[in-house]
């Protein structure tokens, strides 16, 4: 059989196209036939993508999402803590009234007249711990002996009243300043009252108990049956 010369330059023409078909079809990526250095999920070997798994900037510093991580190693604290600056105290006891030794004196500084004028009570810690005191004492006149049978005295508080840390061995003091007796030999009042002459006193603390107290030089003489005190102090009164 002879071939027409236009049919024979049609099917070279298909022939052509046939292998131009097939070469393209070996160079697809996604095929088995892929070329050396093509991997089996289609992508090059070594090759990227912007998925990667490298680590992110944030995981790298050791934080997440937008929390980064402290700037030149130093930790963060974390909210509402705070170091303590400051170790919580006990409160200390009050002076029990065994504990304290009371004595009595005469006040080097007093109002001028024949009477006592001024005392100072000076109180030592006997215990072996420290121990308070504080605010102001009450006052009577009694007998010797005779505690319970006391007439108190109207007192006027005056300055302030801070506690008094005493040490063991340690002293505090309270003053109490009378109405001044004037006058010679049985003396007067200047209210026109009668003096009155007392052989104790009884000074009381709010939390030291009372104590029953008298001169070693004199009696105690005052007029109108009431004085001003002094809160407890740490300072030796005049």
């Amino acid at each position: 059989m002879r071939y027409r010369p236009g049919v024979r330059r049609a099917a070279l023409a298909m022939a052509t196209l046939s292998a131009a078909t097939l070469v393209m079809t070996a160079c697809q990526p996604g095929d088995d036939g892929a070329g050396a250095g093509a991997s089996p999920s289609g992508k090059r070997a070594g090759s990227t993508s912007s998925s990667s798994n490298s680590p992110s900037p944030a995981a790298s510093s050791g934080g997440t999402g937008s929390s980064a991580g402290p700037v030149g190693g130093s930790t963060p604290k974390a909210p509402g803590s705070a170091s303590a600056t400051s170790t919580p105290t006990t409160k200390t006891k009050a002076c029990a009234a065994e504990s304290l030794k009371a004595f009595m004196y005469q006040a080097a500084v007093r109002p001028q007249g024949t009477g006592t004028g001024a005392v100072i009570v000076e109180f030592t810690n006997m215990s072996g711990t420290s121990c308070a005191m504080q605010g102001y004492p009450t006052v009577a006149g009694a007998a010797n002996g005779s505690p319970e049978k006391n007439h108190p005295l109207a007192v006027t508080p005056t300055g302030s009243s801070p506690q008094v840390l005493v040490a063991p061995g340690g002293k505090a003091w309270v003053k109490v300043t009378f109405v001044q007796v004037q006058g010679e030999g049985d003396g007067y009042c200047v209210s026109g009252a009668d003096p009155v002459t007392y052989p104790t006193l009884v000074v009381a603390l709010p939390s030291g108990g009372a104590h029953q107290l008298a001169l070693e030089d004199g009696v105690l003489a005052e007029c109108d049956n009431k004085a001003t005190v002094t809160a407890v102090t740490a300072a030796k009164p005049a």
